[in-house]
């Protein structure tokens, strides 16, 4: 029997966890990555966000419309078939868990700026980051309202220092304060298509809505709400900071930082202003592990239900969340942080992010074909669908030929997995 559910996530929660999704560590990193692309990078930018929005249209309707477990993975599941769905639903997990290696290195690597003895000790660092990533799977274990709540405060915190520079920036500009010389870096295609592959990494979870819908409260008008609002805030934020950083940063200042936004406000602030900078970043990093993962869990429970996984995942706690689902998924995420730790933070999340990306571009274009097949008759999410293949298919061509081999290998290891459940189940 199911455990009796508490109630569930509200709006205020479930856009604190789209957002929080999105803008995590990476915002403080993007800056270094981006500058070397000039100009570039804005145009990378607004394709980026049109991409957004229209994914995020397309997964606003969907939820509205099919509000199951498993977001991506239902969408597929309903339109193509197990083995689709099983691939897109393996996809995500996989970049989720490995991701979130990266995510819980970046928040120690924040403290490490406050506190040197923790890079100075051998080991804290991977005990710290271990810690953080059980911390938050306690966190969500005890349920969706808790992990909800913690999502609330760290997006509230995290966005501190953005709102800060883009204020910052705002007053250069109407102060008629001197700006960077012009980088002189020519606009061309492959250039404005790595800065799509860059910049589209500041979305990933924009989808995160609709993979706890059935823990949504009201989730009909609460997840279309909270998708698109979401992708909204994110992409003005993302823009805004860009922009700041073409205006007022020399691009050899920014390539060459490995702390940009703690830089730039340190700059006309004060150095003491960096480490409160670093405690935020810190902050960041530990909202997006708590937003991803309690993705991280649903995805597998979902694929159980569904009768694509091993049934033994699709068992709930006295709390109604998928227990052994977090327990196993944050276990490899574990695994992933200790041998993953020594690496430096720019090294790892560079790595991480075109390799998520490469795998990850499935689960969107899966969703995107999945909106043209269930809901033949609306036009404008037509519209929508057709943009989000587009995008998806031009976002994967910008990652380069390794992010896409590593993505197809990791997407292939899965189908063993759902050959051996779905022989297990013929036979039994």
């Amino acid at each position: 029997m199911t455990a009796a559910r508490t109630k569930g996530l509200g709006f205020w929660a479930l856009l604190a966890l789209v957002v929080g999704n999105m803008i995590g560590s990476g915002i403080y990193l993007l800056p270094a990555s981006l500058a070397p692309l000039g100009w570039n990078q804005m145009i990378g930018w607004l394709i980026s966000i049109t991409g957004a929005m229209a994914l995020g249209y397309v997964f606003a309707r969907l939820g509205a419309k099919i509000p199951l477990s498993g977001g991506p993975y239902a969408y597929a599941n309903a339109a193509f078939g197990p083995l689709p769905g099983f691939m897109t639903a393996w996809s995500y997990w996989v970049m989720s868990w490995v991701g979130n290696g990266a995510i819980a290195v970046a928040v120690v690597s924040a403290l490490d700026h406050i506190f040197p003895r923790i890079g100075q000790t051998a080991g804290l660092p991977a005990v710290l980051a271990v810690a953080c990533v059980w911390l938050v799977t306690w966190v969500n274990i005890r349920g969706v309202r808790a992990a909800g709540r913690l999502q609330e405060v760290t997006v509230v915190l995290k966005l501190l220092p953005l709102v800060l520079l883009i204020g910052l920036a705002l007053w250069l500009w109407l102060s008629g304060a001197p700006r960077a010389p012009d980088p002189g870096i020519a606009i061309t295609g492959n250039s404005v298509a790595n800065a799509v592959a860059l910049t589209f990494w500041g979305f990933l979870g924009l989808e995160a809505g609709t993979v706890p819908a059935d823990k949504v409260e009201d989730a009909a008008r609460n997840v279309p709400r909270a998708t698109l609002i979401g992708v909204l805030l994110t992409g003005a934020i993302y823009l805004l900071i860009s922009g700041a950083f073409a205006l007022y940063v020399p691009v050899s200042a920014a390539t060459g930082s490995p702390a940009p936004i703690a830089d730039f406000l340190g700059l006309h602030f004060g150095p003491a202003l960096a480490n409160m900078v670093a405690l935020c970043a810190a902050i960041s990093a530990f909202g997006t592990l708590n937003g991803w993962v309690l993705v991280q869990a649903e995805m597998p429970w979902a694929m159980a239900r569904g009768g694509v996984f091993p049934a033994w995942f699709g068992v709930e706690g006295p709390h109604g969340t998928p227990v052994r689902s977090h327990l196993v998924s944050s276990s490899l995420l574990t695994l992933v942080t200790l041998l993953n730790y020594q690496k430096g933070t720019a090294e790892l999340f560079a790595f991480i992010a075109s390799v998520s990306l490469a795998a990850g571009l499935l689960t969107y274009l899966m969703s995107a074909l999945a909106a043209l097949r269930l809901q033949p008759g609306d036009r404008l999410l037509a519209l929508a669908a057709v943009i989000a293949c587009g995008f998806t298919v031009w976002a994967e061509y910008g990652l380069g030929l390794e992010a896409i081999a590593w993505g197809t290998l990791l997407i292939g290891a899965g189908l063993p997995v759902y050959w051996a459940v779905r022989s297990a189940r013929s036979s039994g």
